[in-house]
């Protein structure tokens, strides 16, 4: 049986412990004995952080010690694979080693909930993570990340310049901007899986939605 661990907390606003709980059967069905733990003290245990196959990370702000980042990183450098989605990963802490561990980071999205699309990368699309997903239609929030070129962008969205008469003025940007949402990376022997779609467990239950998490999770676990 691979073992995985589930971290959340940080800001309530993402709810940490409903959003996991969706995926907590799943991952025991497919074979995981999950231990769940709301604080970030198992990152600086070493060899609990070894045993893991996954770590699953739900935790919106926050901040991290340099001794639980230091353990996080190492684990997934040594093999551990790393999943999660939306701010739980993306807008988690202010620490540039656990950033460069994601490969992203959470800069903006719009006022609310906004109508958008996801949409897979068309080079894509046999990943085993997209496979048959093509697009999906999301009113929810729309995250603007910062990334780096070790990504492998499976889906992204856009965003459109702004006009003079929008809500809020013009946008500063004068031209559509497409955006990452959806990526894995390898990081040593480990793998990471992000998405920003989840700010709400309607987001998170979406069919297409769910199953890309799914198989995220399922894809960043070592490979045994």
């Amino acid at each position: 049986m691979r073992d995985a661990l589930v971290v959340r907390g940080g800001w309530e606003g993402h709810v940490p412990v409903a959003a996991t709980e969706v995926f907590v059967p799943f991952l025991r069905s497919a074979g995981f004995a999950v231990e769940v733990h709301d604080d970030l003290a198992v990152y600086a245990d070493p060899d609990r952080m070894a045993a893991a196959d996954l770590v699953v990370q739900c935790w919106s702000i926050g901040t991290i010690s340099e001794a639980q980042a230091t353990g996080l990183i190492a684990a997934v450098r040594a093999g551990t694979g790393f999943a999660g989605w939306h701010g739980g990963i993306v807008g988690a802490f202010h620490h540039n080693a656990y950033h460069q561990l994601t490969g992203g980071v959470f800069v903006h999205h719009p006022a609310g909930f906004v109508d958008h699309e996801l949409t897979v990368s068309p080079d894509r699309a046999d990943h085993p993570i997209v496979r048959d997903i093509g697009s999906v239609r999301l009113h929810t929030e729309k995250y603007w990340v910062l990334t780096d070129p070790l990504n492998d962008v499976l889906a992204t969205v856009t965003f459109e310049p702004e006009p003079a008469t929008a809500p809020a003025g013009a946008s500063p940007w004068d031209r559509s901007v497409t955006l990452p949402a959806v990526w894995t990376r390898s990081w040593g022997a480990g793998r990471v899986f992000v998405s920003t779609v989840g700010h709400k467990l309607d987001d998170l239950t979406l069919p297409p939605i769910r199953r890309i998490t799914e198989r995220g999770l399922i894809w960043a676990a070592r490979q045994n």
